[in-house]
């Protein structure tokens, strides 16, 4: 305990100027990573307990788009199954683990920030974890639709016949691409605080943003699927504007 109680006081030394030196900044970012990769294996335990039934949950998607109940994926290799179940146990992690290493983030950026800024930590986490639940929620709406497309697209001459492996990562990498991209507002509201951004630079890079945005919804969708684009860029812009809304409210 005497030890651990010495390793906070250094932690926390300030120099002359109030400031943290170099050294103390990253003794903070590493013991941060590790509370949040700690977090992210136990919720990657937790994930792992239930990954069959998740995996059973996203491949209906696959069977509603196929309009086949019987649609099985395959393994092409005997530790496909386990390594497949390792994979959903490592995105279901992250995602479990969402709050923690939010405010792990949160707290690591506070020391820049003056005592009003930083009255804002549990609206910040909360706001971040509801738009991530909200992009992950979108992107299961978009899923089905987005799997029809790819299934047709390759016309009658193509048989649709997937492998575990990868359509379980084309799924989580939906998932996650649409609950980050749905940060977005949260990211630019934290740029305004900080005074990095104003909402006069807002308004005028809005045009700039929006082409930015659908490049950026062109690039990171994983299925390339015009469904997918469409459903993260128009939401994305939608926060763009909110932005600008709460940086006036916020007088930024």
């Amino acid at each position: 305990m005497a030890l651990l109680a010495q390793l906070r006081r250094k932690r926390r030394r300030r120099s002359a100027d109030g400031q943290m030196s170099m050294l103390d900044h990253l003794a903070e970012l590493r013991n941060r990573i590790f509370i949040s990769l700690a977090a992210v294996v136990v919720g990657a335990v937790v994930a792992f307990y239930f990954s069959n039934e998740i995996i059973d949950f996203l491949i209906s998607y696959y069977r509603n788009a196929a309009k086949n109940p019987h649609v099985r994926l395959k393994n092409l290799s005997p530790v496909d199954a386990f390594v497949n179940r390792l994979k959903v146990a490592t995105y279901g992690g992250i995602v479990l683990a969402l709050p923690v290493w939010l405010y792990q983030l949160w707290r690591f950026v506070t020391p820049g920030l003056n005592p009003k800024e930083k009255r804002y930590a549990i609206p910040f986490v909360i706001s971040a974890i509801v738009l991530f639940a909200l992009g992950a929620l979108v992107a299961f709406l978009t899923l089905e639709p987005a799997l029809k497309f790819l299934i047709d697209v390759g016309g009658s001459s193509q048989e649709a016949s997937y492998t575990a492996d990868k359509y379980l990562s084309l799924i989580s990498l939906m998932i996650v691409a649409f609950g980050l991209s749905f940060e977005f507002p949260v990211v630019l509201v934290f740029l305004l605080l900080a005074r990095v951004l104003t909402v006069d630079q807002l308004k005028k890079a809005r045009r700039w943003a929006i082409v930015g945005i659908f490049l950026f919804a062109a690039i990171i969708t994983p299925s390339q699927d015009p469904y997918s684009l469409f459903f993260m860029a128009i939401p994305m812009c939608l926060f763009y504007e909110g932005s600008i809304l709460i940086g006036r409210i916020l007088k930024r």
